[in-house]
């Protein structure tokens, strides 16, 4: 600090004095030249300096360039007299470094004789932070309500447009430009009442909102959810509102067209007579129908929704024994994704008994993703009964069948048969007596020769009537020599084999491919065209097996279904009734397999193997 002589202040000077260094606000006494002579302890607190390192620098040392360069060129033009003072804000450097906000006021003492300018601070640090703090959570909510996906519009006290989202304008088919600094309600002229006094609320300071709102435009029904609130200014008040928008007509349209569409699945669930139900990936019951409460004896749907449909219903086989969920095909279709057809199965009622279905289920699907499955089922207990009261009436069919072809092929044997035997014989006879004429000997000859036929035929047809060979034989031989005198007598080639057979084999069994084997050898004989027959019989460890194979005319198997005959009917009933199958394979000029095929373990009543 420069010296000085010291001399006696005058009362004003010694206000002056202590007004200055009283004073919280930093001031200074420059030169023109902005050359510091006096700095209040204020200013040099508020940098830092002490006074003497304070008139040690230029005014302009304080300030970064830029703040600096624009306070030097005011400074100029106070000291070229254009101006008398000036206010700007800026910033200071303090002696560590860091910076603050000041306001400075610069006012020119006098101008004659020594001309003094006299540099008044006040730090605004505080102030520009907070201001700067606001500017930035504006610019940030500008950015934000610009890009945020949704329906978000910020308007001012008078309703106008401050800043909008871009899904806003393409919700209201509106650029930004036709939006901004226009009035909400010049936009929207058939605003609802009820709305206009959300806005009021809300430029009082309340927030409103509504999940599902819905009004009727133009074009139809509408439906948002939104919410509306106040925004304020930096002192606090209400600058406006943010309203935040989003238009759910398509889901509510959605929903309605889900609920009608529930609504008709729930009607044909509840009026159908097929018992329905749903299950999830862990095989709980997600639905049921009315009528798959009635059939497994429940009152209540909760006693059957949320519970595992296996352990309910589906636990046992019909003898009672568990019924592992890892073999169920009602599960099994979550894993496949493949539907199935079921009727040998049982379900179980809530009283523990059980009772035949006949059962369809089909995996359900959400996109791509297996959630579970449908199972519907018929009861067919009925149907069950029916089907045994008709193999009943099969059996005794076939039963009398058997006992007459037995009798009718005792009789052809036993009588006819030998009195055509006696009858050749006493031709012959007749025919070596030497008092017969020559020419009425030849004619003797004939009917001897005829009725040797005949005799054959008659025994022929006894065999194929009754074999005695199945009794005595077995399976295996009475077929080998009816397949040799079959050959023999049609003049074809048949090639038998054997192998794998269980013995003894039930007797049921074996009149039963006996039978089939006769039919498929008759119908090959007469159909096929071809001189050469396969026939096959051999044993698993669970079923046997017999197939007559031709490589000649076959046939349309739709055609055949349509007219069937007896003896394909009676083949396919004698396999049924012992539990097995029957399938013919054929196609026109490719030759025909049936294929007879019977478990080895036999439930129920047996046929009378006649013979």
């Amino acid at each position: 600090m420069r010296e000085s002589t010291p001399a006696t202040p005058t009362p004003d000077i010694q206000l002056f004095r202590d007004v200055f260094n009283a004073s919280p606000v930093g001031i200074a006494v420059e030169d023109l030249e902005g050359q510091p002579l006096f700095v209040n302890p204020a200013f040099c607190s508020m940098l830092g300096f002490s006074e003497e390192e304070f008139c040690n620098k230029h005014c302009v040392d304080f300030s970064p360039p830029e703040d600096a360069q624009k306070d030097w060129a005011l400074f100029q033009q106070l000291k070229a007299g254009s101006i008398d003072h000036y206010q700007l804000e800026k910033r200071y450097f303090r002696r560590d470094g860091s910076s603050v906000w000041g306001r400075l006021s610069i006012s020119l003492l006098n101008r004659r004789p020594s001309p003094l300018v006299i540099a008044m601070v006040e730090e605004i640090t505080d102030k520009r932070t907070a201001e700067e703090a606001v500017r930035a959570s504006e610019e940030l909510l500008r950015i934000f309500v610009k890009n945020v996906p949704a329906a978000v519009a910020m308007l001012d006290r008078d309703m106008r447009y401050l800043q909008v989202s871009d899904r806003w304008c393409s919700d209201y088919l509106a650029g930004r430009e036709q939006i901004l600094g226009r009035s909400h309600y010049d936009i929207f002229p058939d605003m609802p009442e009820r709305w206009k006094e959300v806005h009021r609320r809300a430029l009082h300071g309340e927030t409103l909102r509504a999940d599902e709102d819905r009004w009727e435009a133009k074009d139809g029904i509408h439906w948002a959810r939104w919410e509306v609130r106040p925004w304020k200014t930096v002192d606090g008040s209400v600058g406006g509102i943010l309203i935040l928008a989003e238009d759910i007509t398509r889901r509510k349209q959605m929903e309605e067209s889900l609920r009608e569409s529930e609504d008709r699945l729930r009607l044909l669930l509840d009026s159908t007579a097929e018992a329905i139900y749903g299950i999830d990936l862990k095989h709980r019951c997600t639905f049921c129908n009315p009528a798959c409460l009635r059939s497994l004896g429940y009152e209540q749907v909760d006693q059957v929704l949320g519970k595992n449909t296996h352990d309910l219903l589906h636990h046992s086989h019909p003898d009672g024994t568990p019924f592992p969920v890892g073999e169920c095909r009602v599960c099994r279709v979550m894993q496949t994704g493949e539907g199935i057809h079921a009727e040998e199965e049982v379900f179980w009622r809530a009283n523990g008994t059980s009772f035949p279905v006949e059962y369809w289920s089909y995996p359900q699907r959400k996109g791509n993703e297996i959630v579970g499955a449908v199972v519907a089922f018929l009861d067919i207990t009925e149907r069950k009964l029916a089907e045994a009261a008709l193999a009943n009436v099969s059996r005794k069919l076939i039963e009398a069948q058997e006992q007459e072809r037995t009798r009718i092929g005792r009789e052809l044997h036993d009588d006819i048969g030998q009195r055509l035997s006696l009858l050749a014989v006493q031709l012959q006879q007749l025919n070596e007596n030497s008092l017969i004429l020559p020419e009425v000997r030849s004619s003797v000859g004939e009917l001897q020769n005829k009725a040797s036929e005949i005799a054959a035929d008659i025994q022929s047809l006894s065999h194929e009537l009754h074999s005695a060979k199945l009794q005595y034989l077995g399976i295996v031989g009475a077929i080998r020599g009816f397949c040799r005198e079959f050959g023999e007598q049609q003049k074809v080639e048949i090639d038998f084999q054997s192998h794998d057979l269980p013995k003894p084999l039930s007797a049921d069994i074996s009149l039963s491919f006996f039978r089939v084997l006769q039919e498929a050898l008759h119908n090959a004989a007469k159909h096929s065209g071809v001189r050469h027959i396969e026939v096959r019989l051999w044993g698993t460890s669970d079923e046997i097996n017999l197939t007559v194979k031709d490589s000649g005319a076959g046939f349309d198997r739709e055609a055949a279904k349509e007219s069937r005959g007896l003896g394909l009917i009676s083949m396919e009933e004698r396999v049924k009734l012992l539990k097995g199958t029957l399938s013919i394979e054929s196609q026109p000029k490719r030759g025909t397999t049936i294929h007879a095929r019977v478990p080895l373990s036999l439930g129920g009543e047996t046929m009378l193997a006649a013979g």
